[in-house]
């Protein structure tokens, strides 16, 4: 037989491409069917009922055979009696009404629906050994010779032709796989007959040096295993496939069914406790090498904080992966064992690794309290207290208790250092800072933005840590998420009043926190109170145009004195326009080396201001004209455009620049 030839008989072999293509054929064939004359002939023409119960039949169908291997190892005689009760009970009813009702030519989609249906049952035939896909597969070829028949006589041929090559498929598949399993057992036999025959003249050590030989072996193979495993969760941020028979099906068959017979003889010669001794020692070095030094890193780098991520990389691949294949894996090396002496032994393999992914959690909840911190240890709950169902599934009370100990620590840290938050946030170098020249973001401004993004981001896990570890906060009631937040942000104003102090100018200091006000409220944007930062906002400017333009503003007023002489009122209004015209250009030049933090605030202060001097230095300047008439321009320094493009030119909007970030 040629190479090719023998290459597409092994890849026929493979279970994963007939589950697929048993799934195709179900889906292509319960399309086609919906499609053809003959549905329409038995059941009546579509409606949304129809539809309903044919998406739903469908569905089951398609799953039933997506998982027909599930059924491979059914040994239940009454199961099978049923099902092929239940097969020939429906395809006889079937085959009746389609000989009363059906009448014609089948049309191509009952065609295509049988050859699909008959896939379909060739694909269950080589998955389960339930006892009805033979009659299934004889049943739908029979079905497509039929209507052949139908169409034209002399099609009988290509009916015929293609039921026999899909019959004899499935024999010499079946025959084939028959001969292997048969081979792989002769091979067994052979093996423990040998053993058994040479047991007498064996010695003890010659039997536990045949033990090692397998576990070498096996240990051998677990490189390919751990750089599989490796490769399946490398930049992967989350393990959301649970594969229970990864190493089962990494491992081949041939080393575990040898280091099981291996493990009988053991015991079959008194070296039962000694074959589990070596067993957890070889598998607990690889399994704490593997999930240990390769996933977390833990004993080449040391305890790091930024190997948090690493931990819950680790924990979750070990609970959800590694440690139940492990345990399929303890289970097939010995079975036929006292499961107690199983479970013992699954313990003393990956019972290490865990108390090491435990101890780290605890370590790492003893460290000094710091506001990032927090979050770390949220992240380090979160995956624990996720993995809790499965420590109870794996491991017994006392190794869950542990869990669940280390758990209500890292949920207790949270909660305190969530408690202290508003202090800890405080506590950083920047905020011994001064503030800018140009009343530009504090820097502690930017550091308690980035304590607090994270915060609103946690704030659903942080109520539920706070409701299950209760603390009450100084006898003045149950703390809460937004209580804290509040007290922050007026935490936050209070200090940046107190940097403002340095400012001699005090509309640089209403502008200073305005500025930095506007940098946490842009950046909590949705999360925050936004109530709470415009009524802070409209507060700030209203001090911050009191303490700088009303004083510019006063001087345009006119002054409603009826009886005032026309020589006194040109008078007063040139002393008045000269005052003006030195304070604004002032203020202007000043307060044009100030930064915004944003456009967006920049404008909103200039438009308050057009739209309050505007108008009023257009009357101003309306009434000047009336009084000195063609003399006003001599001391006119600005039109209304001027002030206008003055105004424009505060805060250097030209070089505004980020300064939150």
């Amino acid at each position: 037989m040629s190479p090719i030839l023998v290459q597409i008989l092994r890849w026929f072999m493979q279970s994963k491409l007939w589950r697929f293509l048993g799934f195709a054929s179900a889906l292509v064939g319960l399309l086609s069917y919906a499609l053809s004359s003959s549905f329409t002939h038995l059941f009546g023409n579509w409606n949304s009922f129809k539809i309903f119960l044919y998406t739903v039949f469908s569905f089951i169908i398609c799953v039933m055979v997506l998982f027909a291997k599930i059924w491979q190892h059914c040994s239940s005689m009454r199961l099978k009696a049923h099902s092929i009760f239940l097969v020939l009970t429906i395809t006889s009813i079937y085959s009746f009404f389609v000989d009363k009702v059906v009448t014609g030519k089948p049309d191509a989609y009952s065609l295509i629906s049988c050859v699909a249906f008959a896939i379909m049952s060739l694909s269950l035939s080589r998955q389960t050994q339930c006892g009805f896909e033979a009659d299934l597969l004889y049943f739908f070829l029979g079905c497509l010779t039929v209507q052949l028949m139908k169409i034209k006589l002399q099609l009988v041929v290509v009916g015929v032709g293609f039921s026999y090559a899909v019959i004899i498929l499935r024999y010499y598949l079946h025959a084939t796989q028959v001969n292997e399993y048969r081979a792989l057992e002769d091979q067994r036999h052979v093996v423990i007959q040998v053993d058994s025959q040479q047991l007498s003249n064996t010695n003890r050590a010659t039997i536990r040096e045949h033990f090692i030989t397998c576990m070498e072996k096996l240990q051998e193979n677990n490189l390919n295993v751990t750089n599989l495993l490796l490769k399946q969760v490398k930049n992967k941020c989350e393990v959301f496939v649970t594969d229970h028979n990864f190493f089962i099906d990494a491992l081949p068959a041939e080393t575990i069914n040898n280091l099981h017979e291996a493990a009988k003889l053991m015991a079959s010669v008194g070296f039962e406790k000694e074959c589990f001794d070596v067993y957890s020692c070889w598998r607990r070095k690889w399994l704490e090498e593997c999930v240990i030094n390769k996933f977390l890193g833990l004993q080449k780098m040391g305890f790091h904080d930024y190997m948090i991520g690493r931990w819950n990389k680790a924990s979750k691949v070990a609970l959800r992966i590694v440690f139940p294949s492990e345990r399929r894996l303890c289970d097939c090396v010995f079975s036929g064992f006292s499961s107690v002496d199983v479970d013992l032994c699954f313990l003393e393999v990956c019972g290490g690794a865990t108390v090491k992914l435990l101890n780290f959690a605890d370590a790492f909840v003893s460290r000094s309290p710091e506001a990032w911190r927090l979050f770390k240890i949220i992240d380090m709950f979160k995956t624990l207290r996720d993995l809790i169902p499965e420590f109870r599934s794996l491991f017994p009370k006392s190794l869950v208790n542990e869990a669940i100990t280390v758990k209500n620590r890292l949920g207790e840290a949270c909660r305190d250092i969530f408690m202290e938050f508003e202090t800890l946030i405080f506590q950083v170098p920047s905020a011994e800072l001064d503030a800018s020249d140009d009343g530009g973001v504090h820097p502690m401004t930017s550091s308690v933005i980035n304590n607090l993004l994270p915060a609103y981001w946690s704030q659903q896990i942080l109520d539920k840590i706070l409701q299950e570890y209760p603390k009450v906060n100084d006898g003045a009631g149950a703390f809460s998420f937004s209580v804290l937040m509040n007290r922050i942000m007026k935490q936050l104003e209070r200090k940046l009043e107190s940097k403002s102090k340095i400012y001699k100018d005090p509309a640089l200091c209403y502008f200073f926190i305005m500025n930095n006000l506007r940098c946490v409220q842009w950046q909590l944007e949705t999360l925050a109170d936004d109530d709470w930062f415009r009524k802070s906002t409209e507060q700030n400017f209203e001090l911050y145009q009191r303490s700088s333009w009303n004083k510019v503003l006063d001087l345009l007023k006119l002054d409603c004195n009826e009886l005032m002489a026309p020589i006194v009122e040109a008078e007063s209004m040139q002393d008045k326009l000269n005052l003006f015209n030195k304070y604004f250009e002032e203020i202007c030049s000043v307060q044009s080396t100030w930064h915004a933090f944003d456009k967006q605030l920049r404008e909103q202060i200039i438009i308050s201001l057009e739209n309050i001097f505007l108008p009023a230095y257009g009357n101003f300047i309306g009434r000047f004209h009336e009084v000195l008439g063609m003399h006003a321009d001599e001391y006119i320094d600005y039109g209304v455009s001027d002030i206008q493009d003055r105004l424009n030119n505060l805060f250097d909007g030209s070089k505004l620049i980020n300064q939150c970030s």
